[in-house]
């Protein structure tokens, strides 16, 4: 019976580090994802087989099975670029770069969402354990767990699984709001 068991964990264990996906890029490929907007703040609303078929596989166990990726192997569990992280999902806007702390869990952590309607909060009493849920607030999408023992102004820990995070670094957000808004000027100017 021991015998099996070690058998059972090794084979679960070799399957967890061949699941998860170790590329270091710091944005996804959202061009065959509908749903992906950083604009858009209307919910959505799509069937498993939909974001089936729209995520990776990585993302979709993640954030629609609500699975949980190994501990320290996030690419963002290090970083330290200055930007905004949002849901890889979606697109929605979930936290600032300001309010990543290392928080020596494992995985990326945050002390503060954008938003309040950034995140959902859901109890969690899976796995013999009371935790609160967080989710997306825009596609509901499994993020993590928010816990209370962060650092000041909020005492509050956001324990995030890189996995479902996307980024983008503020001088290239600046850059494509300047363009933006030189497009805007422009056509005002001919009109």
């Amino acid at each position: 019976m021991k015998r099996i068991f070690v058998l059972l964990f090794a084979s679960l264990s070799l399957q967890s580090c061949f699941s998860q996906n170790t590329n270091n890029k710091t944005t996804m490929d959202n061009k065959k994802n509908p749903a992906y907007s950083r604009t858009d703040n209307s919910k959505v609303v799509l069937k498993e087989d939909e974001w089936k078929n729209i995520l990776s596989p990585e993302v979709y166990y993640i954030s629609r099975q609500k699975g949980t990726e190994r501990p320290y192997t996030s690419k963002f569990e290090n970083f330290k670029e200055i930007g905004t992280y949002y849901c890889g999902a979606c697109g929605n806007p979930l936290f600032k770069s300001d309010t990543k702390f290392d928080a020596g869990c494992g995985w990326p952590s945050f002390y503060e969402p954008i938003s309040k309607s950034s995140i959902i909060y859901l109890p969690d009493n899976t796995l013999g354990m009371k935790r609160t849920e967080v989710e997306c607030g825009r596609c509901k999408g499994h993020l993590g767990h928010v816990f209370d023992d962060g650092p000041p102004p909020t005492g509050l820990r956001y324990c995030i699984n890189g996995v479902v995070l996307d980024f983008e670094k503020a001088q290239a957000a600046e850059k494509k709001y300047e363009n933006e808004n030189s497009k805007v000027k422009s056509e005002k100017s001919k009109g």
